[in-house]
């Protein structure tokens, strides 16, 4: 049995880039977790029904799949690059500790997100096989509206060369998407059920499948 963990800058992250390859690790037995780098709770942006709101999402998301165990860390949305960077390693570390997963997955480096970018930064550093021995994989995912938006002129973009058939999978990763109100809208917003379709669409016809989720294989110990 793998023990699997994914982290995600904000709630549907994970949904987004690796839902269907989730369903999939849990429906091959293997035990799921999940780390959620943000919250709603610690920011007067937001009122106390909306803070409820997204508790009550996330309990809903976690028995959905369902994770083993999950934790939502309380750093704000978009703040998480002004953080000392140990902060954020702090919390990664002692999650992954608690845990011992041989399998992490975490967001592009070079999404469009600036809370994406030290998610993966901080993360990285809590995989070194001196410290974690445990961690065996190490693969990145990419999410629609942060992957696909970040436009840039160097050679950073997403190249995947892990692809995984998530054809049993990809109706009930939508259904699992919409959970998250307002996260998921009407075509051509980039979060919509056609285009979570169309990617997954695509990245089977590279495959050979009918549905795939992608990934960067960054670190595979046999």
């Amino acid at each position: 049995m793998n023990k699997v963990l994914v982290i995600a800058p904000h709630p549907d992250d994970e949904t987004l880039g690796c839902g269907g390859t989730l369903l999939k690790h849990i429906n091959d037995g293997d035990s799921v977790n999940w780390l959620i780098m943000t919250s709603m709770q610690n920011s007067d942006e937001y009122d106390a029904d909306q803070k409820q709101k997204q508790i009550s999402t996330i309990d809903s998301v976690a028995n959905a799949y369902p994770f083993k165990k999950f934790h939502q860390a309380h750093f704000q949305t978009s703040l998480l690059d002004s953080l000392p960077k140990i902060e954020l390693i702090k919390e990664i570390s002692s999650f992954i500790k608690t845990l011992e997963p041989n399998i992490l997955y975490l967001p592009h480096p070079h999404d469009i997100h600036s809370d994406h970018e030290a998610v993966f930064s901080t993360a990285i550093s809590c995989s070194k096989s001196f410290r974690y021995p445990y961690i065996k994989k190490v693969r990145v995912y990419e999410t629609l509206s942060e992957t696909d938006f970040s436009l840039r002129l160097n050679n950073d973009g997403f190249k995947p060369n892990l692809f995984i058939d998530i054809s049993d999978y990809l109706e009930r990763k939508v259904e699992i998407m919409k959970l998250f109100e307002g996260e998921i809208k009407d075509h051509p917003f980039p979060r919509s059920e056609r285009s979570i379709n169309a990617l997954a669409s695509l990245r089977g016809a590279v495959a050979g499948c009918e549905y795939a989720e992608s990934f960067i294989s960054l670190k595979e110990i046999l």
